[in-house]
């Protein structure tokens, strides 16, 4: 009920009119069934984004820390999550990747729609990260096509840091569905899950004419952060 009524009341008419946002290959999303919507994250905005080009609900894993934050601030924010029918997912550690392995799982089971980020974690830098094994395991196990998507202009508009948005052109890139039947039955074999992914990162580059770095996000925050320090020190 609160999905409905704040996106089609509230978040649909506003950033509409704020960005304007233009979309491309809609129609390769599926209008019904289980599928995943894959793609670069440049903005924390990336997803409120999706959720008002599509007319289908989609759902998304999101970090445990917008459903854990105390204060009224920290309830506030886990019920505007909550309300938009995001999953908090422990990020930390082996077992918390099986954890979200299952939560997707279970929305595709429900043959809805699920929004995944294989980078991780938002690009630091605007460019495009080695994705992570997550997406590949889950389309395999599911069956569920995987539809390549492109956010372009979103890291302009809010990059990592910046808490108010810029009013940038926004472009919404969808690609044609991937079908990884071929690989049925193949979900605990890590070179295909790789090439799997792999495989999905590259059509999410051809759709986004990012750079690509082969390296994970996250470590290449990290590498950053000690470039910093051993600077500073």
């Amino acid at each position: 009920m609160f999905y409905c009524l704040f996106k089609h009341v509230v978040l649909v008419p506003l950033l509409r009119w704020l960005f304007r946002p233009r979309v491309e290959g809609r129609g390769h999303v599926p209008e019904q069934g289980a599928a995943i919507v894959a793609g670069n994250h440049q903005s924390f905005s990336d997803q409120f984004m999706l959720g008002v080009v599509l007319k289908r609900r989609i759902t998304f894993l999101a970090k445990q820390e917008y459903f854990t934050t105390g204060g009224l601030k920290g309830r506030l924010t886990a019920a505007f999550f909550r309300g938009l029918g995001q999953i908090p997912v422990n990020r930390s550690g082996m077992a918390a990747g099986r954890a979200a392995l299952e939560e997707g799982l279970k929305v595709l089971g429900r043959g809805e729609l699920l929004g995944i980020y294989p980078e991780g974690t938002r690009s630091h830098d605007g460019r495009l990260y080695k994705g992570k094994v997550g997406v590949a395991a889950m389309a395999l196990r599911s069956g569920a096509p995987v539809v390549p998507c492109a956010m372009i202009g979103t890291f302009q508009a809010q990059p990592a840091g910046r808490r108010l948005p810029r009013l940038v052109p926004i472009t919404v890139r969808f690609g044609e569905p991937l079908d990884f039947s071929r690989y049925a039955g193949m979900h605990d074999q890590r070179a295909v899950l790789r090439a799997v992914t792999d495989e999905i990162m590259y059509a999410i580059l051809k759709l986004s004419e990012q750079e690509y770095v082969d390296v994970y996000a996250a470590d290449a925050k990290k590498a950053g952060r000690e470039a910093e320090m051993s600077r500073a020190s």
